[in-house]
């Protein structure tokens, strides 16, 4: 029941429409009887929506593309972590007194890679290829420094994976030297093989056999052809709904204290992808 006293969440970006995140916190809140709702928008002008989420007493918000950057400039507080990452894709608003609410920036991101990968394997001493150079591997590949992997970077544009690979201080692997590679994990950053694009692969499908762990960031299919060629060859692999669930239970936990209900939440997003 949503009344006077319900807590509002919420995601913004542009576009927004596509998020399945409102069908995975509703589905939580409702189910630790949270008095809250959770609801997509996109503002016109980053700037004046987020003064609204400021003014109407929003608690918890998420940042997607193209704002998880660029929404920096606006909080009152940065986290350590989202600060060395460069991004932010969780605010987590605070009332103080009778005054102005105060927002700090988050980023859980890689706290969602890190736990889908940790299910699979010990990330200590692993060693990660990972596929692209955007704000998705950057996260990604901070976590896994965090837990203390090895990680390689390729990309196709090999500026850009220089780029950074320098920043996290690791080795490029140029594109045409990848089947040289033997890692323990293979993570694709990029959008290659989402939707209506089912059929591209990210990597040559022979070279799967070089990785015990293949996960994939893209959710829409949710079995991507890369995920489907790494298991038949004998690779353990991670959909990219394990990311976007465990990411979500650590903003969740951020915003209510209260830890949350992953098979719930999988289950919620499972649905309503299913039902697109």
């Amino acid at each position: 029941m949503i009344n006077g006293s319900t807590q509002l969440f919420g995601i913004i970006g542009n576009p927004v429409e596509h998020s399945l995140s409102p069908a995975m916190h509703n589905a939580a809140f409702a189910a630790l009887g949270l008095n809250g709702v959770y609801i997509p928008m996109r503002p016109s002008d980053l700037a004046d929506g987020f003064r609204g989420l400021r003014s109407l007493g929003f608690s918890g918000v998420s940042v997607t593309v193209p704002y998880k950057v660029a929404i920096m400039d606006f909080l009152d507080e940065i986290d350590p972590v989202a600060h060395k990452i460069g991004a932010v894709n969780t605010l987590f608003f605070q009332r103080k007194g009778a005054g102005e609410s105060f927002c700090k920036g988050f980023n859980t991101d890689w706290l969602g890679s890190n736990q889908a990968l940790a299910e699979e394997i010990e990330l200590k001493g692993s060693t990660v290829l990972i596929i692209g150079a955007g704000g998705a591997a950057r996260a990604v590949g901070f976590g896994l420094l965090e837990a203390g992997a090895k990680i390689l970077i390729t990309n196709r544009t090999e500026a850009k994976g220089r780029e950074l690979a320098d920043q996290l201080n690791c080795t490029f692997i140029p594109v045409h030297e990848v089947s040289q590679v033997r890692a323990d994990v293979l993570i694709n950053t990029t959008s290659v093989g989402m939707a209506p694009h089912h059929d591209a692969l990210p990597i040559r499908p022979e070279l799967l056999v070089q990785f015990s762990v293949v996960m994939d960031i893209v959710y829409a299919p949710l079995e991507t052809r890369l995920l489907q060629e790494a298991a038949a060859r004998g690779c353990r692999t991670i959909d990219g709904l394990k990311m976007l669930q465990h990411q979500g239970a650590a903003q969740f936990a951020l915003w209510t204290g209260r830890e949350g209900p992953l098979a719930i939440m999988r289950n919620a997003l499972l649905t309503e992808l299913q039902s697109r």
